[in-house]
């Protein structure tokens, strides 16, 4: 029991140290995050939305086949937009990283439960593992959705490899340990 939780806090800890170097100190995330000098003018036409996620244009509830059809026709080739819209910018920090690296100790917990059901686990086979987790995440929620809205993915991909090679490394190390 002990290795798994030594095992899930190092490891939760390398993936909250690297999301903290991606998105911070490396800026790696810069693309999802640009600005622009109309800020002000599109939060102002944005201002009677309630909160909630808009993908723009598109048909009101309760429209036919047909209508979303039309719709889908109409906008083809033209401009379009997903909003995500919140009526107050308040960000509790000291929360949001408690959250994190909880969820980071979680996952990797996860992991290191799967890990410690392998008869002769070895060094590689944690690695790979590991990496597999990260595609796993990445494939399955990032990059679906980089192929519907066409997004840029490419940071995350990065960080699914390098936050679970690391991880990996670490678990490759510690768990095949006798």
């Amino acid at each position: 029991m002990s290795k798994l939780l030594i095992g899930s806090l190092v490891g939760g800890l390398i993936l909250f140290i690297w999301q903290f170097l991606s998105w911070g100190m490396l800026n790696l995330h810069g693309s999802t995050l640009q600005y622009t000098a109309d800020q002000d003018k599109i939060l102002n036409v944005l201002a009677d939305l309630p909160e909630g996620e808009y993908f723009l244009p598109t048909v009101p509830p309760g429209s036919s086949a047909e209508e979303f059809q039309a719709q889908r026709d109409a906008m083809s080739g033209k401009p379009w937009a997903q909003v995500s819209y919140h009526k107050a910018y308040d960000v509790s920090f000291g929360s949001n990283l408690l959250r994190g690296f909880i969820v980071d100790f979680l996952a990797v917990l996860l992991l290191c439960f799967v890990l410690s059901k392998i008869e002769r686990l070895d060094f590689k086979t944690a690695l790979f593992c590991s990496l597999a987790v990260g595609l796993i995440g990445y494939l399955s929620d990032n990059y679906v959705s980089q192929i519907w809205f066409e997004n840029n993915s490419m940071p995350e991909l990065l960080d699914a490899i390098v936050q679970w090679g690391l991880c990996g490394l670490w678990l490759g190390f510690f768990m095949s340990r006798k």
